[in-house]
């Protein structure tokens, strides 16, 4: 099987597995090389069926190897990881990119989950991607050069352009929104951010929900965003320079008290506790 058909069938697999409705995302998936944005081969890859912390090597270089439904390595001593392209895929599904939109992605790892979001925004939109490791933003920097509406930084993701985006995807686990993605985006903007919480044992590894916030069109209430649940349960990369240690512990307790939440709003504005609220902490609240 020659590339080019290789990578449709592999796009036409995740559409399927995923139940992508973004055209250009499958598109994305078809015609961008997944190993440009990799280490080279042979390739630590992961899959669901393995258990624990297993990992297992492809048998050699040959590029066929990634195009399936597996993670791979992109620094496995660390757990880092280019995620599985179905469960990751499935985030940028949800965020609805359209043309001509402005997407900040933190946690970009080599880059190639921006490169698919660029794809989605042509003709005249762009992407800023940011990872807080300098070797692996560097390599993100080099494969995409080629993508002249994306821009790389180096940085955790609390400093970001002084401007507003239409979609904000975090690649990381934290414990909370920042204000200040929360406040970058537009009226309709959106927002994938799991939260989670890390565990004795886990290492660089936590545990939680894959959450979609949607800001208040233009004259809706600035305070409430829209909340829906994308992902129940998620292992993921912990976020570094962003977590809140003390609130950790809180979202720990909120998934073993309700693992399934209902919930539907993110609230900021000043209100007591009530059998409504999943997670509430003095900054903001998961509501039902």
């Amino acid at each position: 099987m020659n590339e080019d058909l290789r990578r449709r069938f592999f796009a036409e697999e995740v559409q399927a597995v995923s139940n992508l409705q973004t055209a250009a995302l499958v598109d994305a998936l078809a015609i961008i090389r997944r190993e440009q944005f990799l280490p080279p081969g042979p390739w630590v890859v992961r899959s669901e069926g393995d258990l624990g912390a297993q990992t297992r090597w492809t048998a050699d270089a040959d590029t066929r190897h990634v195009y399936h439904n597996v993670s791979i390595g992109l620094d496995p001593s660390r757990e880092l990881f280019n995620g599985a392209p179905a469960l990751v895929t499935s985030w940028i599904d949800a965020v609805r990119i359209k043309p001509g939109e402005r997407i900040l992605h933190i946690g970009c790892g080599m880059g190639y989950y921006s490169a698919l979001m660029a794809h989605c925004t042509q003709p005249d939109g762009s992407v800023v991607a940011v990872d807080i490791d300098e070797a692996l933003g560097s390599e993100a920097r080099r494969s995409l050069a080629h993508f002249v509406h994306v821009e790389v930084h180096q940085g955790n993701g609390l400093i970001i352009p002084a401007e507003r985006f239409d979609v904000i995807l975090v690649n990381a686990g934290v414990t909370h929104p920042q204000e200040c993605w929360l406040d970058a985006l537009k009226p309709g903007g959106r927002l994938l951010v799991p939260i989670t919480c890390t565990m004795p044992g886990m290492g660089t590894l936590s545990k939680g929900l894959v959450l979609l916030l949607t800001r208040p069109e233009e004259g809706g209430k600035n305070d409430e965003f829209k909340l829906r649940v994308i992902t129940n349960f998620v292992t993921i990369y912990t976020a570094l320079e962003v977590r809140d240690p003390a609130l950790n512990e809180v979202v720990g307790k909120a998934l073993m008290r309700q693992a399934f939440p209902s919930i539907k709003c993110l609230r900021r504005d000043a209100h007591a506790p009530s059998s409504s609220c999943w997670l509430h902490v003095e900054r903001f609240c998961l509501s039902g």
